[in-house]
């Protein structure tokens, strides 16, 4: 749907505040240079167009006159003429190429850290779930913004110095125009130059009229675009689900409906500019003939001479070329505000998910810091999003070093939770205060891999950390992952290559290498048989025994390696909770501090 005239001009007042800030942060140095190059070879440019307008009157003078020394004498300056235009228009291409780069380079840091600070690239799928695919936005739509910008930036004042140049030399050369109306003697003054800016007009608003609904449409396919492009990411994330449980004709179903959306976009999109490129043919068609029609009697009258004539013409050109900018740049024009409006729409997301411009203070949850190096959980109430509350009025204290299992039905907001204490969901009310100065890891079901060598995987997210390889090695074999000592510094697809279970693995081994103080799980042994499983959590018993955890699980044998369960009990007015001790046997005690096996589970 199009926007209004008022909504289209905000969004562009506010990616303007945005990215001209390219001129006054910290990077204002480089952009004012590079913009004063940009500027200097405009410049020069048009001294250059000057001097050929120049050139083309002395040439077809000398012509006119079949003057030979003349000719050759004009013909001489030729090589100097091209050589500054080449020279001074390679300038404005490459000093315009490298504004585009690093002006784009600012606004792509400036959102993409935006989206990635405080976790706004997770909470965007709960909040603004219109959001389609923020990464291109970034990525695409942020280079579609800024690269036309900077050349209708330039072609603006390369526009306007230009018409400014040329309708002088139109009025001096061209003259005014005399004719006879109804007996009367009427004279217009510097009729070329008055004549190229009426035709500009005209064009422009002709292109104006039949393109404004484009904006709108070509908005609509860069949507469509986005959507089937997640579709097939999706599909590509997801492939070994959909092959093992054969939905291969669901999927090829769901991919035509969404390309089938691209292509009415596309349709609406190309009969639109078929309008749109009868108005800029027929210009095309007029553009070289009008000229001539208009200086004609002068020159068959005698008041003008060849070379004027050839002045004129190439004058008039360069006048209507620089005032009908819009009408060559109209398409263009709609797919840059088309991105920008893409561009707009995602940073006006990401200022929404500030918590405090989602919901009101007292509806959310208070994070804080505890001094007794104990969790408190203070009359903790989690709600989705749509205000639907799945845990109710949950009081509870976890103390240094324990050990917790977190066990529920499904749907009792056992990740919920989770995501709470990591403190990614901010619904709901009450407190939650964990340890001053202490260091808290999170392990979720399916670890995340990061690209880069095995090291880095298992320092993830301390890439810098210290750790030797006496240490790293030592928690790969206590993890089950000896054979993987040897590949330490190769750089592969981890991601792609170890299965769930040694992603699950590789999680533990970075809680050997890091030694978090809390460590918070969710459902982080599912990959793995029993007997894994024992040894690992084994860890809890030994290596990690100072660490306080806090499991979500419900495999069998859980229990024995904490101190305490909490059960989450769903009730019509959420999930109620209730807490009790848990025993531990000798002989689970025994088997946990067996090594884990080195075999691929």
């Amino acid at each position: 749907m199009t926007e209004t005239p008022v909504a289209a001009r905000s969004r562009m007042r506010r990616f303007f505040r945005l990215a001209l800030r390219f001129w006054t942060g910290g990077t204002r140095l480089r952009a004012w240079l590079l913009t004063i190059t940009v500027l200097g070879f405009i410049a020069a440019q048009l001294a250059a167009a000057v001097g050929i307008n120049t050139w083309n009157r002395l040439f077809f003078d000398a012509l006119d006159k079949r003057d030979v020394a003349a000719v050759w004498s004009v013909v001489a300056w030729l090589p100097v003429l091209v050589a500054a235009s080449a020279l001074s228009l390679s300038g404005v291409v490459i000093s315009r190429m490298l504004l585009q780069v690093r002006w784009r380079e600012y606004l792509t840091h400036r959102i993409a850290g935006w989206w990635i600070a405080d976790q706004r690239y997770y909470r965007m799928q709960f909040i603004v779930k219109e959001q389609a695919a923020p990464e291109y936005r970034i990525a695409e739509d942020v280079r579609l913004a800024i690269e036309p910008l900077a050349e209708f930036a330039i072609g603006l004042i390369s526009a306007f110095v230009t018409a400014a140049t040329f309708a002088a030399i139109l009025w001096q050369v061209a003259g005014s125009a005399h004719f006879t109306l109804a007996g009367m003697q009427v004279v217009i003054p510097s009729y070329m130059a008055l004549a190229a800016i009426l035709y500009a007009v005209v064009a422009s608003l002709a292109a104006y009229v039949t393109g404004r609904p484009l904006v709108g449409r070509i908005a609509a396919k860069n949507e469509a675009e986005a959507q089937f492009r997640a579709e097939m990411t999706r599909l590509r994330e997801n492939a070994e689900s959909i092959a093992l449980i054969k939905g291969d004709a669901d999927e090829r179903s769901s991919v035509g409906e969404n390309y089938g959306r691209v292509v009415a976009a596309w349709l609406r999109v190309v009969r639109q500019q078929g309008v749109i490129a009868l108005v800029l043919n027929t210009n095309g068609a007029l553009f070289p003939i009008v000229p001539l029609l208009l200086i004609a009697p002068k020159y068959l009258a005698g008041e003008v001479t060849l070379g004027a004539v050839m002045q004129v013409v190439a004058a008039f050109s360069a006048v209507q070329a620089a005032l009908i900018w819009f009408v060559d740049n109209f398409v263009r024009l709609a797919e840059w505000f088309a991105s920008v409006t893409r561009v707009d729409e995602l940073a006006e997301a990401l200022e929404g998910l500030d918590v405090g411009t989602i919901m009101e203070s007292d509806t959310q949850i208070h994070l804080g810091e505890s001094d007794d190096g104990a969790i408190h959980i203070e009359s903790l109430s989690v709600a989705h999003s749509n205000g639907r509350v799945v845990i109710a009025d949950a009081s509870v204290v976890i103390g240094l070093g324990e050990k917790v299992l977190i066990v529920g039905e499904s749907g009792t907001g056992k990740s919920t939770l989770i995501r709470a204490l990591a403190g990614l969901w901010p619904w709901g009310s009450g407190a939650i205060s964990l340890p001053r100065g202490k260091t808290v890891a999170f392990v979720p079901q399916k670890p995340y891999l990061p690209m880069g060598t095995l090291r880095t995987v298992l320092l993830y997210p301390e890439a810098q950390s210290p750790a030797d390889d006496e240490t790293v090695i030592a928690a790969l074999k206590r993890c089950g992952l000896a054979y993987l000592a040897k590949r330490l510094d190769e750089d592969d697809k981890w991601d792609r290559i170890l299965s769930g279970g040694e992603r699950q693995r590789v999680a533990f081994a970075r809680l050997l290498i890091q030694k978090p103080d809390i460590i918070i799980m969710d459902e982080a042994t599912s990959a793995l048989d029993e007997d894994s499983q024992n040894s690992l959590l084994g860890l809890f018993e030994a290596e990690l025994a100072r660490s306080t955890m806090i499991s979500v699980g419900h495999r069998p044998g859980l229990e024995e390696f904490h101190d305490r369960k909490i059960t989450l009990e769903k009730r019509l007015a959420g999930a109620h909770l209730t807490s009790r001790r848990l025993g531990k046997s000798l002989w689970r005690l025994f088997r946990s501090r067996l090594p884990a096996n080195d075999e691929e589970s």
